[in-house]
């Protein structure tokens, strides 16, 4: 008899990056070993040579995307695999801010694919920890046009056009493909993004690596890809409702939604024809299914499979996780 499909942990995938903090082994308690400065853990990867590999039961060892050929919408959805085969098409990640990332933007889909460069990166952040007077860059702080732009980029002015906000946890910031951005020190959150690595970087603070030399700057693929528009609300806005799911972000590539809760909550899946990815945020929840039960605890993250129906999440005190798929 097959066995059945359960969920899934996977072993993480630590970046070194020359931004990067403690945070990750601090407050997120994983050990990293000797990298100076992980700035990045990708927790669920099908990108290219960083995809997850199975830590958990008989499909231990197993990569992600191998996962996926075998199992097919079992495991992703039916839609999902059709759409995009044997490549999973979420990755999720958490970020340490210790300095500013470059100022960058990300393709979309069609220039991505004007390119053949892959996905378009449509992306989001939520907060788990800021410290005080922590910032980030999100879009423009006026309509401006491509010349205006450019003027600012050339006199290196570029950061008075720019639209710059406080961060304090739980904050949510939904990043369409073509909107600027940067996060700045003394952050750290999780990231949901399409499965692609795309960035075009506009500036990058005249940085100078390990080996003394600037990073590239991709000047004419940002041009094309930037959305000029200015936007009144870069911050998203939502309501906590305790012990129910709260809607962050839902749009075409993703949907992500937030639990917060002090007591049981029972899931019925079956109709959703998607993977669910749980990314723990606060406490501890012990995932409850048929076949199996995980611990899932801040810097964790759980796929659990499209074939599956019901599902229970039961914290020990307060907690908070993030639900992610794709509708």
């Amino acid at each position: 008899m097959e066995k059945a499909l359960y969920p899934l942990k996977f072993k993480p995938i630590f970046k070194d990056k020359i931004w990067g903090g403690q945070r990750i082994k601090t407050i997120l308690g994983m050990d990293y070993g000797n990298l100076p400065n992980c700035g990045e853990v990708w927790v669920v990867s099908g990108y290219n040579e960083f995809i997850s590999i199975v830590e958990n039961g008989f499909l231990a060892g197993n990569e992600l995307n191998e996962l996926v050929e075998v199992y097919m919408g079992d495991l992703v959805g039916e839609k999902h695999f059709k759409r995009f085969g044997n490549e999973f098409p979420l990755l999720t990640k958490y970020i340490d801010a210790n300095d500013w990332l470059s100022i960058q933007v990300h393709p979309d889909d069609k220039l991505a694919a004007k390119r053949k460069i892959g996905w378009g990166k449509t992306e989001m952040w939520y907060v788990l920890h800021a410290e005080e007077g922590a910032q980030l860059i999100s879009g423009f702080n006026r309509q401006i046009d491509k010349e205006t732009y450019l003027k600012h980029l050339e006199s290196n002015t570029l950061q008075e056009i720019l639209n710059y906000e406080d961060v304090h946890a739980g904050d949510v910031f939904f990043l369409p493909a073509g909107r600027v951005h940067a996060l700045g020190p003394g952050i750290l959150l999780a990231e949901i993004q399409q499965t692609s690595d795309n960035t075009f970087r506009i500036y990058d603070w005249d940085r100078i690596d390990h080996r003394g030399m600037k990073r590239e700057l991709h000047t004419e693929a940002a041009l094309e890809a930037i959305d000029f528009n200015y936007y009144e609300n870069y911050k998203t806005k939502y309501e906590i409702q305790k012990n129910r799911t709260t809607t962050l972000i839902s749009c075409e590539k993703f949907t992500t939604n937030l639990i917060k809760f002090d007591q049981l909550v029972s899931k019925d899946i079956s109709g959703l024809d998607s993977f669910i990815i749980y990314m723990g945020m606060e406490g501890k929840v012990m995932l409850k299914s048929d076949n199996d039960e995980m611990l899932i605890k801040p810097g964790d993250a759980v796929v659990v499979p499209a074939v599956m129906e019901h599902l229970e999440l039961e914290p020990n005190g307060d907690a908070g996780v993030l639900e992610i798929y794709i509708q």
